[in-house]
Formats: C-alpha cells, sequence, structure tokens
C-alpha cells in the first residue's frame, strides 16, 4: 500500500505540475498576443487572466491531492502537521483565485 501510495504522490504530483506550467506558458502567450494586438487588448488580457487562474485552480487542487495522498498512509505528526499548513496556504490560494475569477467573469467587460 505504501509503494502504491508513494507512486501515486509522484504521478498526480507531476499532473498538477504539468497542468500549471501548460496554463503559464498558455497565459505568457496569450498575454504577449495581447500586447500586440490592436484591438479589444484590455479584454485579451481579460480572457488570459481567467484561463491562467482556472488553470492555477486546477494544478494546486491536484497537488493537494497528492499531499494528501502521501500523508494518508502511515503519518507521522510532523507530516500531519505539515500537510495541515500546505493545505491551509492551497486552500487561501484557491479561494482568493476563485473569488477573483468570479468577479471578474461577472464583472461587464469595458471594451464592446
Amino acid at each position: 500500500m505504501i509503494a502504491i501510495a508513494e507512486n501515486a504522490v509522484i504521478i498526480v504530483n507531476a499532473m498538477g505540475t504539468v497542468i500549471i506550467v501548460i496554463g503559464t506558458i498558455e497565459a505568457f502567450l496569450r498575454s504577449v498576443q495581447a500586447v500586440f494586438s490592436r484591438s479589444a487588448t484590455g479584454e485579451l488580457f481579460r480572457n488570459a487572466y481567467l484561463r491562467y487562474a482556472r488553470w492555477l485552480v486546477a494544478g494546486l487542487t491536484f497537488q493537494l491531492a497528492a499531499d494528501i495522498i502521501g500523508t494518508s498512509v502511515v503519518p507521522t505528526w510532523d507530516e500531519v502537521g505539515r500537510l495541515g499548513a500546505i493545505a491551509v496556504i492551497r486552500t487561501f490560494l484557491n479561494y482568493f483565485l476563485e473569488r477573483d475569477l468570479t468577479e471578474v467573469e461577472q464583472r461587464p467587460s469595458r471594451e464592446g
């Protein structure tokens, strides 16, 4: 069971990392496109931000899942404490990202 959990942690953590890396590359490319675009630059940045925030939320969720899996097998108090700290930090990040997403999605576009 421990070996399965260790491999699952590596795989799920890698998935989260890949999601964040892909999202970061996409956000960079969309931002560069917005800089050189002649029309609706603000809208392009807004859309890039929204998409990037979604990528980050997804990636952080996968990484939190990896932490939970890793701690679920024979946890020590040190590991549980570390998981608690990581979970709190990632939960706050997710909360604020989700809040920003909701605000930006509900805000009417200034261009158009």
